[in-house]
């Protein structure tokens, strides 16, 4: 049994250990060799590299003395406006531990701020940039205000590519010994969609239950239908067996615990997969997203989906 959690264990220790944002990483730790920074803002999907570039860029920074120099709030626990004008502005006021120039202050989710704060934590970042240097990392730029942004250097982070997960994923094969095999591998990776967080959760939680790691359990814990069984259903439809295809897709639902939305966004990518005419697969997409809209809207799931597989068997 793994004694700790894998998202830390194995959360990068310098640079050279980000994987997938080499841009990125090549501008900040060329503010770190210079000794300042300005402010940043690293805005993306969740595990891509936000955190962890900011607790590097802390340590690279500060060496021995970054603890005592950085201070990291999640803005989504501790959003509200009187966490700016006390914790916030009482440790960005006070001179920096060390022979060091500034100190650190990280936000993580700051697009959960609310306006009230962000219109303080404005002021902050104005009045203790001598004393104090911000990092904000958000999901959505667009909700951090116009003057906070424009006080910033923004690093957009992408999903990190295929080849970046798989190199992280046999780092972590290899030092923990497990045997997983290339398929699995790549299961993982197609399941992670660039989210290395996921990545480390799923794969731990199937080392948890077994240390055999199969196709089967990968699928179970992600609570995803293997491509195949929903490529199956779908093909069924097409060839215009209704009742088989409905009764296939429930029995994909009901053994992998799947939603209404889940099932969509499968089906959405595994209609590129099926054996039909390039025209039709287009016509499918457009259903699958009015579909999506009105499960979204809260109507019944499994009328909706009947609905679907009749598209498919009649297009």
């Amino acid at each position: 049994m793994i004694s700790t959690i894998w998202t830390e264990k194995y959360r990068p220790q310098k640079f050279s250990d980000i994987k997938g944002q080499k841009e990125i990483v090549k501008r900040v730790s060329a503010f770190v060799k210079e000794g300042n920074m300005p402010h940043l803002l690293f805005a993306g999907p969740a595990g891509t590299g936000k955190t962890s570039l900011a607790m590097v860029t802390a340590k690279e920074m500060f060496k021995d003395t970054w603890q005592n120099n950085f201070l990291e709030l999640n803005a989504s626990d501790e959003r509200g406006i009187d966490v700016v004008r006390t914790k916030v502005k009482n440790f960005a006021r006070t001179k920096a531990i060390g022979d060091v120039p500034f100190k650190i202050i990280y936000l993580d989710e700051s697009d959960a701020l609310t306006r009230e704060a962000q219109q303080a934590l404005r002021r902050t970042m104005e009045n203790y940039t001598r004393t104090c240097r911000f990092i904000m990392a958000c999901n959505y730029s667009s909700k951090i205000l116009e003057p906070i942004q424009s006080r910033c250097a923004i690093f957009r982070f992408r999903p990190l590519e295929p080849e970046a997960m798989k190199e992280l994923l046999e780092k972590i094969v290899v030092a923990e010994g497990l045997k997983v095999a290339e398929e699995v591998k790549t299961a993982l990776v197609e399941i992670a969609n660039g989210d290395c967080r996921r990545l480390e959760n799923v794969l731990q939680s199937c080392v948890a239950l077994s240390k055999e790691v199969t196709l089967d359990l990968v699928h179970s814990i992600a609570s995803i239908a293997k491509p195949k069984e929903l490529k199956v259903a779908l093909e069924m439809a097409a060839a215009g067996e209704f009742v088989r295809a409905r009764d296939s897709l429930l029995k994909i639902m009901l053994n992998y615990g799947l939603s209404g939305l889940d099932i969509i966004r499968q089906i959405q990518k595994e209609v590129w997969n099926l054996q039909i005419d390039n025209n039709k697969k287009l016509r499918l997409v457009e259903a699958c997203g009015e579909i999506e809209f009105r499960l979204v809207e809260g109507s019944d799931e499994f009328i909706q989906l009947e609905a679907l597989l009749s598209i498919f068997a009649t297009k």
